[in-house]
């Protein structure tokens, strides 16, 4: 009991620092790893395709256990993805996913690299995948990231030698690495990097091999007998009071928007590692075996070793301040390295320890969250000795405008120094994804600054460098400037500092979808980045589309204030599609953005600027019934989109899911994921199958497969079958159906326009009671004609779909409204039908 309550406070300890970004305050434990991580000088780098592909249990033990400075190289940022948390799909989830991975390498102690490759959703096979990614694009980006961080290994987590056996990314994400481990020493092959870079020969490449990509456990020991380097993960770590694994569970739990929270485990576990080129190893245990990791490997680094290696031996962990000289010692000899790529590393990793073996606090906090560019911000800087020798700040260095501010401080022991400075943001740009600046294509994004290739984020807007006298040493330690402040039932609080624009605006929905040509209200906002905000709002729609008024004028006094303002749209007679634009100018300025705030406990606060715009469809839709009752699942935002076509859509919990309650409503609307994730569910199964029986009727989305009990009123199984291509042929199976011609008569032409997929997760098979509507497969499968069920049951209707609506839905495809209103319709159907008999 006493070792749970000892992990709970070390993970409420880690967790605290990755989402309040508070600065890492090291203890003697911490220090003393960080003098051994010193002293080992090799490098590894972990590739797949997605964040939460990685082997933590391996990143953990190379960078915790060999001390390896270990990278982790996803491909991708996870957008094709679904959202248990929230709502963000697309480019705001691989936000939330690229943050996650940060805050899960910031336990196990990795680095974290990306290529410009775009989720695009599930992929069948690499021939698709490395054809919609621009194959050498991506080749050349994961080039470009071994070459600048050159790891002696490299490792796969998927096998480049099955292609279609598992997700087309995947695969790819392995093929692609084989051919660059070659390439990257080719001076032939992207030359142009060489300007920023040089070329690189990794010593090994292996493939992070398992049971799990055979049929069995027996089959995998049998294949690979004799071939594999293997050992056990599961070290325990006395410094940390964790085992290895544990620490791995704990960073897999980042990824909790992919619904990855779970245990811990503890003992021994074994990795396997097949080699697939590169220098034969000499000890199979040791995958840098043969390869010299000290600091022998450097011209002059022996007498850096000597230094750093006897402090390592007889390290002081009641005072580590005592090593201070003889850290600066070697501090200096790193600075005459002529490997300017070690010496880089390793002075930062020894500034490190200086500053934390000194006690040295130094913050530069700003007194407002964000400032507008070519504009002012006060910064309060803090500055604390606390070991007993001579430290002096020199000066001040704000980058990155190269601005110095001398100084004379002398920072006296256990002495706070507070001062004040006033920095300008002239020239600095928006703080938002830098990947998500320019327009992407279906398979890769687009970076205008080659340099930023591989980064996990955009750099903060204003770092300050220190430059310290220490003992009569010069060097200098970097912060980023933050904000710091203080809720009274919250504590203190960290957040980023960023650049935002003076005004942002924003459309109300997203969507918005004209039934017929009668006058829509369109609600804007617009928010001020800054005091006395003013100027003109104005939208821009395509032609055959009638705007009142023409611009608006706003005045706003004060900083984060939003105004609202109503524009009135007549879309035309005929079906049509385009985009609404949303312009505010402000002195002269034109300003497009809309400002998202993702905002999540276990990751820092994010601003996303996006184009401000919203779809507008004008479509002859038809619908009976009025009230739907919707049970929220993984985070799909439904309720929205069928509001927009007049429904009145009520969320209920379940808890409230009772007989009384449910007859009310015209329908009854699961979201995805809701029987895996609200686990209430399977004690209110009686109450939905009694509300479809007495003649209710009740929409069912996706599910995956697992543990999960879903209130089917007959026979159902769910597979993985799925439809990524969403240009796959739909084939009706029935004209006639009343579900496809009531209230609106659907075709094939409703299939038009649909984005990332069909839909997953389909029933692969079921009882004679559910009659299948459509017809799809990818290309060279079976058709599969699980994607959407109806049954009748007892007076009323149970349908069950694997449509993606919830990404159809929010991108305005005018089909997928169509059909999810004949959905909602069946009851009100036989209704109708029943009035044209009597007549």
């Amino acid at each position: 009991m006493k070792k749970n309550i000892f992990l709970l406070i070390i993970f409420l300890f880690i967790s605290t620092i990755i989402f309040s970004q508070k600065p890492n305050k090291l203890n003697s434990n911490q220090i003393y790893e960080k003098v051994k991580k010193l002293n080992f000088l090799g490098s590894a780098l972990y590739i797949a395709a997605h964040p939460d592909d990685e082997n933590t249990r391996l990143i953990a033990y190379l960078a915790n256990t060999t001390k390896a400075r270990t990278g982790y190289l996803s491909l991708t940022r996870g957008d094709g993805g679904q959202n248990l948390i929230g709502p963000e799909i697309r480019e705001l989830l691989g936000v939330i996913r690229t943050q996650e991975l940060l805050a899960a390498r910031k336990i196990d102690g990795g680095e974290q690299f990306f290529t410009r490759a775009n989720d695009f959703g599930y992929s069948k096979h690499p021939d698709e995948t490395l054809k919609i990614w621009e194959k050498e694009k991506v080749l050349s980006d994961i080039v470009w990231i071994i070459r600048k961080f050159k790891p002696d290994v490299i490792i796969n987590r998927f096998n480049h030698m099955t292609p279609g056996s598992t997700h087309g990314h995947h695969t790819s994400s392995a093929i692609l690495s084989f051919e660059a481990f070659d390439l990257a020493n080719n001076k032939t092959k992207f030359p142009q990097q060489l300007s920023y870079t040089s070329l690189w020969q990794p010593q090994r490449l292996f493939f992070n091999t398992s049971a799990w990509f055979y049929n069995s456990k027996l089959e995998f020991e049998k294949d690979t007998k004799g071939k594999l380097t293997s050992f056990d993960v599961g070290v325990y770590y006395p410094l940390k009071g964790l085992s290895n694994n544990e620490l791995a569970s704990m960073a897999s739990s980042k990824h909790l928007c992919q619904g990855f929270g779970r245990l811990s485990n503890r003992g021994e576990q074994k990795e396997y590692l097949e080699f697939l080129k590169g220098s034969p190893l000499k000890d199979q245990n040791d995958i840098f075996s043969g390869i010299n990791t000290t600091w022998n490997r450097l011209k002059n680094g022996g007498e850096i070793g000597d230094i750093l290696y006897a402090i390592e031996e007889k390290f002081n962990f009641i005072n580590p301040s005592k090593h201070i000289p003889e850290l600066l010692k070697a501090y200096s000899k790193i600075q005459l390295l002529e490997d300017t790529h070690w010496a880089k590393i390793k002075e930062k990793q020894i500034l490190e320890v200086i500053e934390a073996s000194a006690g040295l606090y130094l913050e530069a906090s700003a007194v407002k969250s964000s400032s507008i560019p070519n504009s002012s911000i006060e910064v309060n800087f803090e500055a604390i000795n606390r070991s007993e020798f001579t430290i002096d700040i020199i000066s001040l260095k704000i980058l990155p405008s190269n601005r110095v501010i001398e100084k004379k401080i002398n920072l006296i022991s256990n002495k706070r120094s507070n001062f004040k400075e006033i920095l300008s943001t002239k020239e600095l740009a928006y703080s938002s994804p830098y990947w998500l600046v320019n327009k992407s294509t279906l398979g890769m994004y687009s970076v205008d600054n080659k340099e930023l290739i591989g980064n996990p984020e955009s750099s903060v807007p204003i770092k300050v460098q220190f430059n310290i006298s220490i003992n009569n040493i010069i060097i200098s330690i970097t912060k980023n400037v933050l904000r710091r402040y203080a809720k009274i039932d919250q504590g203190e609080i960290y957040e980023p500092y960023e650049i935002l624009p003076k005004v942002t605006t924003k459309f109300k929905d997203k969507v918005m979808i004209f039934s017929d040509d009668k006058i829509q209200k369109v609600s804007v906002e617009v928010s001020a980045g800054d005091d006395n905000v003013s100027g003109k709002v104005m939208l821009e729609a395509p032609d055959s589309w009638l705007l009142y008024p023409k611009k608006i004028d706003f005045l706003i006094s004060q900083k984060k204030d939003k105004q609202i303002f109503d524009f009135y749209l007549v879309p035309p007679k005929n079906e049509s599609e385009g985009i609404l634009k949303l312009v505010a100018i402000s002195d002269d300025k034109k300003f497009t953005n809309e400002l998202i705030e993702i905002n999540y406990n276990h990751i820092p606060k994010q601003s996303v600027l996006l184009q401000s715009e919203a779809k507008i469809v004008r479509l002859n839709i038809q619908k009976t019934g009025t009230n739907i009752a919707y049970i929220k699942g993984a985070g799909d935002s439904l309720p929205e989109n069928l509001r927009q076509i007049g429904y009145t859509v009520v969320i209920i919990k379940p808890e409230d899911i009772t007989t009384e309650n449910l007859q009310k409503y015209d329908a009854i609307v699961l979201g995805i994921r809701a029987y895996n994730i609200v686990k209430e569910l399977k004690f209110k199964q009686k109450f939905l199958l009694e509300y479809v029986k007495n003649g209710g009727n009740m929409v069912v989305q996706y599910n995956t497969i697992g543990e999960v009990d879903i209130a089917s009123p007959f026979p159902l199984r769910l597979s993985r079958d799925r439809v990524t291509n969403e240009f796959a042929q739909v084939i009706i199976l029935d004209d006639n159906h009343s579900l496809l011609n009531f209230p609106n008569k659907i075709t094939n032409k409703d299939f038009k326009g649909w984005v990332q997929e069909r839909g997953l997760y389909f029933p692969d098979s079921w009882s004679k009671e559910f009659t299948p509507i459509l017809s799809m497969n990818d290309i060279g499968e079976e058709p599969k004609t699980g994607s959407l069920l109806i049954a009748k049951y007892g007076k009323g209707n149970y349908i069950y779909t694997g449509l993606s609506f919830f990404r159809q839905m929010p991108a305005g495809v005018p089909g997928a409204y169509k059909l999810f209103a004949n959905m909602l319709s069946v009851r009100k159907n036989e209704i109708e039908i029943k009035k044209e008999i009597n007549k």
